[in-house]
């Protein structure tokens, strides 16, 4: 007999405004609790130091939650010259520095280095792995680390604020992969000095934004009434971007048992005016969503089924 899994089918997202000093797992668990869900997941990790948008996704989300990584992402970081890290935020030691402070003139002189695709060194202390193990395990455990570099996509660079010499603030939008600290780091280096990130924040997330964010205290003042269940955005939230394909009802119970579904009759042209080869879709049947699926060939084939 299958084990039963402990908790509720809670389904759907929820924008949690992460507090500095909290890891993303550990906010997952609060979350867990407090819904007492079953299967409970993030959309992008932030660091302790890190605050702001973390979309968590519990249920059939969590089905959805590498789509919801592949977004666009905005921050907003300050930076702080003449200090290099040895984890290029605060958190690390000093390790390097320079008397160097750029002028507002000489940071937006090198801004265009920074936009479009650019080749970029994750910090040593991140998640990437090397040989199987955690750079930042390694990193701690005080072994050499070579990370080789890496394309990542920069779509908006602005300083928007120099309170004094030692700091300038950034606004960043950018594809998935990408770490501030590294920009931090790299914009240093690329005036002459040193620098790391002292505060960072992010703003957005796909299409999960600060204004769908609560914060940790408000959720728990919520209790576990169904104002809990009000803060939940709805599972397909984060496939903003991905057309709809409408489905029968036997369609869509084809899709659900792992059959394709042929849309090669002449009647189904209409429907596959937006789909080309290879696109991914969001099937639905009666306005819900039935499974994430692929249209080869005249078929549509399914993904990831979802049981909302």
């Amino acid at each position: 007999m299958a084990r039963r899994k402990s908790g509720q089918p809670v389904n759907g997202w929820l924008v949690i405004d992460k507090p500095l000093g909290l890891t993303s797992t550990q906010v997952v668990g609060k979350v867990r609790r407090l819904y007492d869900a079953q299967k409970v997941g993030h959309g992008g990790t932030l660091d302790p130091l890190a605050s702001g948008v973390l979309p968590v996704a519990l249920g059939e989300a969590t089905k959805t939650v590498a789509y919801a990584m592949d977004g666009a992402k905005r921050y907003a970081f300050t930076l702080r010259w003449g200090e290099a890290t040895s984890t290029d935020d605060a958190e690390g030691p000093v390790v390097a520095t320079s008397p160097v402070r750029p002028t507002r003139e000489q940071i937006l002189a090198v801004i265009p280095r920074f936009l479009g695709e650019i080749s970029q060194i994750p910090p040593i202390f991140s998640a990437v792995k090397v040989d199987g193990q955690r750079s930042y395990d390694l990193a701690r455990a005080d072994e050499a680390v070579e990370l080789s570099p890496r394309v990542v996509r920069i779509d908006h660079l602005e300083l928007t604020e120099q309170p004094d010499a030692d700091h300038a603030v950034f606004a960043v939008g950018c594809g998935k992969g990408a770490y501030m600290r590294a920009l931090a780091r790299d914009l240093g280096e690329a005036l002459g000095t040193k620098a790391h990130v002292r505060a960072l924040r992010r703003t957005a997330v796909g299409p999960f934004t600060e204004a769908d964010a609560i914060s940790l205290d408000s959720l728990e003042a919520l209790g576990h009434g169904p104002a809990l269940l009000e803060r939940l955005l709805p599972v397909e939230t984060a496939l903003d971007d991905i057309p709809a394909l409408a489905l029968t009802e036997a369609e869509a119970k084809r899709l659900r048992c792992g059959q394709a579904v042929s849309l090669m009759a002449r009647v189904h042209r209409d429907r596959l005016r937006s789909l080309t080869q290879g696109s991914l879709v969001c099937a639905t049947a009666g306005g819900k969503l039935v499974a994430l699926a692929r249209y080869e060939a005249g078929e549509v084939h399914p993904v990831r089924v979802l049981n909302l």
